[in-house]
């Protein structure tokens, strides 16, 4: 969209500079929590039981109202991130998601633990929309992808330091520390992203020029240092769109697209990944709950992101996905011919394998992709959108994982999981751009 700011094309012409680490650690600090607590469940729940404070249906139930509060937060976020700007909401949303997680350190009972993670869940589903939807309006095309796929490492990395810190504290202090951890490194972070700008691309989209220009004029006078910019390259005019069309070609498509994969991405980690430690102990397999399956479950996760940061500029986003989903289905369909579990060897070589070709995708469509299919004005609402239905499968997919599972073990889990990735490479295919190197504007003018 071109506009007397041109926010858009004067942004991706900026050189790396302190600006851009600075945005992404105060972005990235919150994301690391929101990975942090999403994978505090299990350290903690298996805490409660043991001491008593909870039942095994109350602690389903923690479970279920976490994705029931994601699944609203994100939905909430998106259209609240693009009324009332994207600093804005994330802060409010990191505000709420600290004092919650303070206020279930000191729950009482399991029912008041459970209205907190509710809460929780809000700013869980919150923050993965604006942090990834905002980081992507400030780097630039080249390397956006890196960006973002490292920002989806640091949520990742929340998995084995969870897992760390629940070790080392849950068994001599119990599981309210986990908590505190959250609330107060959330709260360190809300106060430190006060400095956070809000978005010249969003500024501009509401008519909001003079502010726009005069934070475009401080981010340019700290890139540029004490040299000379790149000249301007100012896109074709980009019509602005509305929400409504999102209903319409070519948005659609788009959507179609955005909220597909995240279905399936949110399938194979919470009906698939989580549940691998489960699936290996029911066939017997001890080594599901040792050290070392653990470590090779984090250690494939983070290799995973980071190929994904690689692949993402350097390949492409729509190949990177393809690529990876090839590879989890091959992989996948190992499992379930060979009964992979009967194997220890299997379950290390091949299981970090798949692990990595999952991440590859969490790193792609949780933090690159489909923050980039969108215009700036409804970039939050239809990344949230999205996110909802993607969390929504989060709600239903232990149910069905389960039903399968009892009906036709591991490999009944796994042709589910095959048969989503098939059509994520076909809608990929099919009505996915390629956004490496472009500009989010031209992007948006894309047909």
């Amino acid at each position: 969209m071109a506009t007397a700011v041109n926010a858009g094309a004067r942004l991706d012409r900026l050189p790396i500079s302190s600006f851009h680490y600075r945005i992404f650690w105060l972005v990235g600090a919150g994301m690391f929590f929101d990975g942090y607590d999403l994978y505090i469940a299990g350290g903690v729940l298996a805490s409660t039981v043991q001491t008593k404070f909870s039942t095994v249906p109350q602690n389903l139930q923690f479970i279920s109202v976490t994705f029931v509060g994601m699944t609203l937060g994100a939905l909430i976020t998106g259209f609240a991130g693009d009324r009332f700007g994207r600093r804005f909401t994330y802060q409010i949303n990191l505000l709420i998601f600290g004092l919650a997680s303070l206020a279930a350190a000191f729950a009482q009972d399991m029912n008041q633990l459970i209205a907190c993670r509710f809460v929780q869940g809000l700013g869980l589903g919150a923050e993965i929309v604006v942090g990834y939807s905002t980081l992507t309006e400030f780097v630039p095309p080249k390397t956006r992808g890196r960006w973002l796929s490292m920002m989806a490492f640091l949520v990742v990395a929340g998995f084995p330091v969870t897992a760390l810190l629940g070790y080392l504290i849950i068994p001599a202090f119990g599981w309210r520390p986990m908590f505190v951890i959250a609330g107060i490194g959330s709260l360190i972070v809300w106060y430190l992203r006060k400095s956070l700008p809000e978005s010249p691309r969003w500024l501009e989209s509401q008519g909001r020029a003079a502010e726009a220009e005069a934070l475009m004029q401080s981010i340019e006078t700290e890139s540029a240092g004490s040299g000379t910019l790149p000249p301007v390259v100012v896109p074709a005019p980009v019509a602005q769109v509305a929400a409504m069309d999102m209903l319409k070609p070519p948005l659609l498509q788009r959507l179609l697209v955005g909220c597909w994969v995240l279905i399936t991405i949110n399938t194979l980690i919470f009906g698939f990944v989580i549940f691998l430690p489960q699936f290996f102990l029911r066939q017997g397999l001890t080594i599901a709950n040792s050290l070392a399956y653990t470590l090779v479950l984090s250690i494939g996760s983070l290799v995973g992101c980071a190929l994904g940061a690689w692949s993402s500029d350097a390949i492409g986003r729509r190949w990177s996905i393809i690529g990876a989903s090839v590879v989890t289905i091959i992989s996948g369909y190992i499992y379930a011919r060979f009964n992979a579990a009967s194997d220890p060897a299997i379950v290390l070589s091949v299981g970090f394998v798949l692990i990595v070709a999952i991440y590859v995708q969490t790193a792609i469509l949780f933090g690159v992709y489909t923050p980039e299919l969108f215009p700036t004005e409804i970039r939050l609402r239809a990344n949230g959108i999205c996110n909802t239905l993607g969390r929504g499968a989060t709600v239903v997919s232990p149910f069905i994982v389960g039903s399968l599972m009892a009906s036709y073990q591991l490999p009944g889990v796994v042709w589910l999981m095959i048969g989503l990735v098939l059509v994520q490479i076909v809608v990929v295919w099919a009505w996915g751009v390629e956004p490496r190197n472009r500009g989010l504007e031209e992007v948006a003018g894309a047909g």
